[in-house]
């Protein structure tokens, strides 16, 4: 975290500075796309968008063990442990993951409602045992607590115009657009993680199952009805996008490219999608460093247009270009 995003914020605490500090690494190793996007916030509200990404993070890295080393309960013990670190957070006890006490001072700082943390946490905890899911709507409730309460989360820090109830459902919807985006670019991975993420019974009208993915992924040879079901798997996406789409208006002038931004970006992986054949299940669809270079000057501008009328303040557009970063190496891609 650069100390001018933290003084911006009004955090004074040491520990907490380095608490902060420690989300923004991860958001930078980890969620390429999210990071960009958020360096396009006004400074003072970078912080809490670390910290809810920071939480996120680490409750998944969890559930995935991305070493491949942890045995289903040894995650559950370690999923267990961050649960009770939160609950004593939100007590106002002492806890001891950093990344904790980072989310749980956003929450006090912008009233954020807890119950999207524990609902998030439920999702996170189906992870250890569920390995498909049979239906759309057997999806959408697990993407609820998984996805649509990080939108959620962030209404309050990004800011509203129109009362925040009217915006929250295109924010929900947003976060269930980016996670089926994740999923779509995701089918090879995590069916190495023995997952299906994409809903059965969709599958199942094109003849695609478990085991004919499963038998794509390890010859590495293309089948029409898996093509023909993440077309499919795409249009439901772009349908969601459009139900989140009219929110981003709503939200406050200087949030709003950020948000745009992401939505542009996560929308392109669609399209790099579509454009290599619906070859998921073999490669993963990475949207070009001159492309996400191209929508983040884009949004600089628009944001730093935003806050000359949202505030009357020094510009800080020659400082903002040069923090945007495109291209600078940081690995990863959030879930």
């Amino acid at each position: 975290m650069t100390a001018r995003e933290l003084d911006a914020a009004g955090v004074r605490d040491p520990a907490l500075r380095a608490a902060y500090t420690t989300c923004r690494r991860l958001n930078a190793r980890h969620g390429k796309t999210y990071f960009l996007a958020t360096r396009l916030l006004p400074v003072d509200r970078r912080c809490a968008v670390h910290a809810l990404y920071g939480f996120a993070r680490r409750a998944d890295d969890i559930v995935d063990d991305l070493g491949g080393h942890a045995s289903t309960a040894q995650r559950a013990v370690a999923l267990g442990a961050l649960e009770a670190d939160w609950r004593a957070a939100s007590r106002g006890g002492a806890v001891r993951d950093p990344v904790v006490m980072a989310a749980a001072d956003t929450v006090a700082r912008y009233g954020i409602d807890e119950q999207h943390f524990t609902d998030f946490l439920a999702s996170m905890r189906a992870d250890l045992s569920v390995r498909d899911y049979p239906t759309y709507a057997d999806l959408r409730g697990y993407m609820h607590g998984s996805a649509a309460v990080i939108g959620l989360q962030m209404v309050p820090v990004l800011g509203t115009v129109v009362p925040r109830e009217e915006a929250e459902p295109h924010a929900a919807a947003l976060g269930v657009a980016f996670q089926l985006t994740n999923f779509l670019r995701d089918v090879g991975e995590d069916l190495d993680r023995d997952r299906v993420y994409l809903p059965a019974d969709l599958l199942a009208a094109h003849g695609v199952d478990r085991e004919l993915l499963r038998w794509s992924r390890l010859t590495g040879r293309r089948d029409a009805r898996i093509t023909a079901a993440l077309a499919a798997a795409a249009a439901l996406t772009r349908e969601v996008y459009r139900e989140a789409e009219p929110g981003i208006a709503q939200l406050q002038p200087v949030s709003a490219p950020c948000v745009r931004a992401a939505f542009v970006l996560y929308s392109d992986i669609l399209r790099v999608i579509e454009e290599d054949g619906y070859a998921t299940v073999h490669r993963r669809a990475v949207v070009g460093t001159g492309r996400r270079a191209s929508v983040a000057l884009s949004g600089l501008v628009q944001a730093v247009a935003a806050r000359r009328g949202w505030r009357k303040r020094e510009p800080e557009g020659s400082r903002a270009i040069g923090e945007l970063g495109v291209g600078d190496g940081a690995p990863g891609g959030a879930r």
